[in-house]
């Protein structure tokens, strides 16, 4: 495993190296450099969960570890990281959480999930355009500068209005969508597969997380299944949000304006919560591209049969060998 200074040095290295060359060649390097160090992880892990970014996978680890955490008398509070529970107890899985923006720069993958074939993976899928309207407040409020460049977000200090930024096909809602159909079309393909929509997650937590636990091969009492879902409360997540110290203050969950609730990590985390930020017309056309272009698996267009769709695909994607 690459510890986080020799990853920072690694990193470094890289950038420094290839400095004078062309903008998007060097990006391009650093993506493939950064796909490397998460293929690595991934070959070791004995479970992988992917989401594409602001899908709740923060709200999803403070729950795991919280689990984690009192299951086996850990006295201090982390947060999971690849391997550092499982030195801790061998039981505990080493946990891979992962965006997955990168990986198929290294290995070239790109049209199918085949990185993840024979690794036990859960994925954590959310609706477009609720993902993409809060990654578009981490852009302006959260995001640095070399990450915006990185993940081809507008430059830094651009300006970009909301459904602007949405409908871009680069960053917004349309990569979203091609992000979360590559995982469809293979989901056959996935032998030790299960798909956790965050909106089921945020409807029964408990039931939902007893799931996710027992899919891992560490299913949990209902005590500390409650635990764990209490633990992640919103209520409490924004407190520890405005602690920002200790086992979470490396800058994961930590507000960059404390008076600007639209910097904090946790802003809102409404299911729906888009449909507050346009107009009617702007709503019609986030949602016939939903509806259009996203697979019916996931449930979140306008047709009634898509939701028979996606409760009839989890019941075979959410098998585990």
């Amino acid at each position: 495993m690459l510890h986080t200074p020799i990853k920072k040095f690694n990193r470094f290295v890289v950038k420094k190296s290839v400095f004078f060359l062309p903008e998007e060649k060097r990006l391009q390097i650093e993506r493939r450099h950064r796909g490397w160090e998460q293929y690595r992880k991934l070959r070791r892990a004995d479970c992988a969960v992917a989401s594409y970014g602001n899908s709740g996978r923060t709200w999803l680890r403070v729950m795991i570890s919280r689990f984690y955490q009192v299951k086996h008398g850990f006295e201090r509070p982390r947060l999971i990281n690849f391997d550092n529970f499982h030195r801790r107890h061998p039981a505990i899985p080493k946990m891979f959480f992962t965006h997955d923006n990168f990986i198929k720069d290294y290995t070239g993958n790109v049209d199918n999930k085949a990185d993840f074939y024979g690794c036990k993976t859960l994925l954590l899928a959310r609706n477009p355009a609720d993902v993409s309207v809060s990654q578009y407040f981490q852009w302006q409020h959260r995001m640095k500068r070399e990450k915006k460049a990185l993940n081809r977000f507008p430059p830094h200090g651009s300006e970009c209005e909301l459904f602007d930024f949405v409908m871009r096909p680069e960053s917004g809602i349309p990569r979203i969508v091609d992000f979360l159909n590559v995982w469809a079309n293979d989901m056959e393909n996935l032998q030790d597969f299960l798909m956790v929509r965050y909106e089921d997650l945020r409807a029964e937590p408990v039931s939902q997380l007893r799931d996710i636990l027992a899919f891992m091969g560490t299913p949990g009492t209902d005590e500390e299944v409650r635990d764990a879902v209490d633990y992640g409360s919103i209520e409490n997540m924004k407190k520890l949000e405005t602690k920002a110290t200790g086992w979470i203050g490396g800058g994961r969950l930590k507000p960059r304006d404390k008076d600007n609730p639209d910097s904090y990590k946790v802003r809102r985390a409404k299911v729906g919560g888009y449909r507050d930020y346009f107009d009617d017309q702007q709503l019609a056309a986030v949602d016939r591209l939903l509806t259009e272009e996203l697979s019916p698996i996931y449930g979140y267009g306008k047709q009634p049969e898509q939701r028979a769709a996606t409760d009839a695909v989890r019941a075979v994607a959410g098998r585990a060998s």
